[in-house]
């Protein structure tokens, strides 16, 4: 018999909080974190704003000479993981080696050390060869993730990256849900982590015109899902990370639990490499596959944590996914886009997605999707507009979509004995 999956930590790097208290609190009252980009001068940028974890210090986890040849996803997916850890009441110093050589390592990424990459080009083509990191491999392999906080935490299980573009923190967690349903693993540290604003990644999403322009000067209001007059997404960054484990194990060592990971569903739409399919059929699909996966009925559901990007395309296909699949249901679920406050964090999606859902279901709390002003006609769903409701769940959808026609989808529980 398939063994119960509950989820017994969360950890978060946000660019509206620190810390999963100050993210939940500021993601429930519609606080925006997209800033004007300050890591980097973007005056030449059409698009100059992103979601930037604020205030974070990366040497509260490294040194000076460590973070050097590291990229900012790393200290960034560490310090999400230690709260993770930590919320989830693992104290790794009563851990035996029996312990550390069980607790495993499942990340979703889209381009970890990204930005460690371009740094190294940009020494390269100066024809300063010499200066050239010797990690500048290691680091260029998005691998090597989910092994610096292995090493970090001295964790011996399985340390698996999974690098699907923006489905791959949800691939992940799917990953670790099965691996742990199976019998496999009885813990996974799990989650996703995205460090990508830097200024190559600017100018290549500048290039794909899938960023808004008309925001520079007023940041909070560039990430607009589903208006008419949404330009597209805001890029972001950031790390969710989550402890997931079978309940027996968490119920022996007494731990929190949040929820429980009920179905994992994924598709592609073998169309495109950047565009999503119109008709949403294989979206609709990986939501049905996670339903049926999870044995939920259609009329069962509460509540969708939408991928919601602000692009022109994501939300009408999205919309019309949902609406395929629940008919006349479909105007009754709510659904919201955390997007909206803080942009489009790519192979981190899910990680926010699951954590946001997780959290709405623990507190009975429907989060906003804010800058809801001049509504788009093909989106006529109720997105939460603006303001955050009470409203008590059960079952919930974290929903996903990414370049390269991928669509996954995870079914969340309100946790009974």
């Amino acid at each position: 018999m398939p063994r119960r999956v509950v989820v017994t930590g969360l950890g978060a790097m946000s660019p509206n909080g620190i810390g999963k208290k100050a993210f939940w609190t500021n993601t429930c009252n519609g606080i925006s974190g997209i800033r004007r980009i300050s890591s980097f001068d973007p005056t030449t940028l059409s698009c100059q704003i992103a979601g930037e974890v604020q205030g974070f210090d990366p040497s509260e986890y490294y040194s000076e000479t460590d973070l050097k040849k590291l990229s900012r996803s790393v200290p960034l997916a560490i310090a999400a993981s230690k709260e993770a850890l930590h919320d989830s009441a693992i104290d790794l110093a009563q851990f035996n080696e029996e312990d550390f050589e069980s607790l495993g390592v499942i990340v979703g990424t889209g381009g970890s050390g990204f930005d460690f990459s371009e740094k190294q080009f940009e020494i390269f083509f100066s024809d300063q060869k010499h200066k050239i990191s010797p990690y500048a491999i290691s680091n260029s392999l998005v691998g090597m993730l989910s092994s610096e906080i292995s090493m970090y935490f001295g964790l011996q299980g399985r340390s698996h990256v999974l690098s699907n573009g923006c489905t791959s923190s949800t691939d992940a967690i799917g990953y670790s849900f099965n691996t742990i349903r199976s019998g496999q693993e009885d813990w996974i540290l799990t989650g996703g982590v995205e460090a990508c604003v830097t200024p190559a990644m600017m100018v290549g999403f500048e290039r794909m015109r899938v960023n808004p322009t008309h925001y520079n000067d007023d940041p909070t209001r560039g990430s607009r899902p589903f208006n008419l007059d949404r330009e597209g997404f805001v890029l972001s960054e950031g790390s969710w990370m989550m402890i997931l484990e079978d309940l027996e194990h968490a119920n022996q060592r007494d731990a929190p639990i949040y929820g429980e990971v009920l179905g994992y569903g994924s598709t592609c739409d073998a169309y495109h490499r950047v565009a999503i399919m119109p008709d949403g059929k294989q979206s609709t699909r990986a939501i049905h596959l996670a339903l049926k996966d999870a044995k939920i009925n259609k009329e069962q559901v509460d509540y969708i944590n939408f991928h919601g990007t602000s692009t022109i395309v994501n939300d009408k296909v999205e919309t019309l996914a949902v609406k395929n699949l629940f008919n006349s249901l479909s105007p009754k679920i709510p659904v919201s886009s955390t997007k909206s406050m803080i942009g489009h964090p790519q192979g981190a999606s899910g990680g926010l997605g699951v954590s946001v859902s997780l959290l709405s279901l623990y507190n009975n709390f429907l989060t906003p999707t804010i800058n809801q002003e001049n509504p788009d006609p093909d989106c006529d769903l109720d997105y939460v507009p603006n303001k955050g409701r009470e409203k008590n769940l059960n079952i919930a959808i974290s929903n996903c979509i990414s370049f390269g026609s991928k669509n996954s989808a995870l079914v969340l529980g309100k946790f009974s004995r």
